[in-house]
């Protein structure tokens, strides 16, 4: 089978998280040919992989997000719309539920030139009425240029051209999920999902603290991500997460029943678990396996480990990873530099096997997550951890219901640096009781969380999908 993978800003572009996991999907699924088509944030990045792509990827179809803002008008006026047309648009602009086969066939059937579009006067017509219903004590100005910065990526998409596949597996909402609707309406074919997290709250988060929006749009743009969530949402044939409660928000946000799965995420067991114990040297080694980005809180992190160091000065702090964020980074390094911290080091991107050796537990500090491959994978080499109790960390750290294995583990609250020391402080104090919650981490994973019992379940769901 040729399946089209649609992804957002992760694979094959930068490493970890969504990637790691997607690149290990792909080369579990020699059975099928896989078409990525994938959405960047710029074109500079086009052909840059930081993976070797696996042997059954078959075409490669790079789309990227600031090609938008260079497409010019034509000569071609845009013709006068149809009522519903004008219906679908008015709907799309106002951020609620648009025919989207309406809006496809205008931008990828007719062909219609996205900016010929946004300077004609239907479109005029119809964002003057949104200012004065929705927007009358906002300037038109701002108004215009909101719309027009929300709409532009969107018509973009709708108009580039559609790879070809037997499913479309969307690995994300968002304009990827948009993408496998597109391709669905294209080629008739059925459309699949798949959410390591609630893309639409994520996006939510990220714009109440953004400053980039402007207050008054800022309600605008979190009903425009869950517009195009509802998109994939309605058309999908089978729908998954990784867990329990994350099926509860997909269902509240208008996933039927009857195509929702929950499929957690699976790691290579056996290569985690031959992992040495480190020797006692005196020293308690944290790791924290991450990106250097704001998601993952690194910041919260250092001033965390600042005051674990003044509980107790046998403590090392190992954060490993790639930058995704240079200028993030930079902060994070200054504030190293501006408290002195010793024993921190910054290891950057390296072989995490053979580093779990010097580790004894590691930490997570995310505001966000869905289901951490690096939880897994600590837990899979018998080191405990502590995490922000994000996403299904609660599960992996004490177990679901048909979990009797016990605690591996101690949970703080995001953000919460003196809650995140002492949960350190905690995890410190005792190396035989870190010991024996490796080993009850062991088990979990071995039982729930590896990868052949992944596969075994995406198999089925494709198979759900197909017939």
């Amino acid at each position: 089978m040729r399946i089209c993978l649609v992804l957002e800003g992760s694979y094959p572009y930068v490493h970890g998280g969504v990637s790691t996991w997607m690149h290990s999907y792909i080369q579990n699924m020699k059975e099928h040919e896989f078409v990525l088509w994938v959405i960047g944030a710029k074109s500079a990045d086009r052909g840059h992989y930081a993976y070797e792509l696996p042997e059954n990827v078959v075409e490669i179809q790079e789309v990227f997000l600031d090609d938008a803002l260079s497409i010019k008008p034509n000569k071609k006026p845009c013709p006068s719309l149809k009522p519903e047309e004008k219906l679908a648009c008015r709907e799309l602009m106002k951020c609620e539920r648009p025919d989207w086969d309406v809006v496809i066939r205008m931008f990828q059937d007719k062909g219609i030139n996205p900016q010929n579009f946004l300077m004609g006067e239907d479109f005029l017509e119809i964002i003057s009425t949104l200012c004065m219903e929705e927007y009358p004590y906002v300037p038109f100005a701002e108004t215009f240029h909101t719309i027009r910065s929300m709409l532009l990526p969107v018509l973009y998409l709708l108009g580039t051209d559609v790879p070809k596949a037997d499913m479309y597996h969307a690995i994300c909402t968002g304009y990827g999920g948009l993408l496998a609707v597109l391709g669905a309406y294209k080629y008739k074919k059925p459309i699949a999902l798949s959410e390591h997290g609630i893309y639409s709250r994520e996006r939510e988060e990220e714009i109440i603290r953004a400053k980039w929006v402007v207050p008054s749009f800022k309600k605008q743009w979190i009903k425009f991500f869950y517009m195009l969530s509802d998109a994939i949402y309605k058309r999908a044939s089978a729908v998954s997460c990784l867990f329990v409660r994350a099926s509860l928000t997909q269902k509240e946000l208008g996933v039927p029943d009857d195509v929702s799965y929950v499929i957690p995420n699976g790691i290579d067991y056996d290569r985690f678990s031959s992992i040495p114990e480190k020797p006692d040297d005196g020293f308690v080694d944290i790791g924290a396996v991450i990106r250097m980005a704001q998601i993952k809180d690194v910041k919260t992190l250092i001033y965390a480990f600042y005051e674990l160091q003044s509980m107790r000065d046998n403590v090392r702090l190992h954060i490993l990873g790639g930058v995704d964020d240079d200028e993030y980074a930079e902060e994070c390094y200054d504030i190293v530099k501006q408290l002195n911290i010793k024993n921190l080091f910054f290891v950057g991107r390296v072989d995490v096997v053979k580093y779990m050796e010097k580790l004894d537990f590691t930490i997570l500090t995310s505001l966000s997550e869905g289901q951490p491959l690096s939880v897994l994978e600590s837990l899979a080499a018998g080191r405990p951890c502590v995490t922000t109790e994000v996403g299904c960390c609660r599960e992996l750290l004490e177990g679901m219901d048909n979990d009797n294995f016990g605690v591996t583990g101690y949970l703080a609250p995001p953000m919460h640096r003196k809650a995140i020391a002492l949960a350190m402080n905690k995890m410190c104090e005792s190396r035989q009781k870190r010991l024996e919650m490796g080993e009850l981490g062991k088990l979990r994973v071995k039982s729930f969380y590896k990868t052949e019992m992944m596969m075994e379940k995406y198999r089925r769901f494709y198979d759900r999908v197909m017939n």
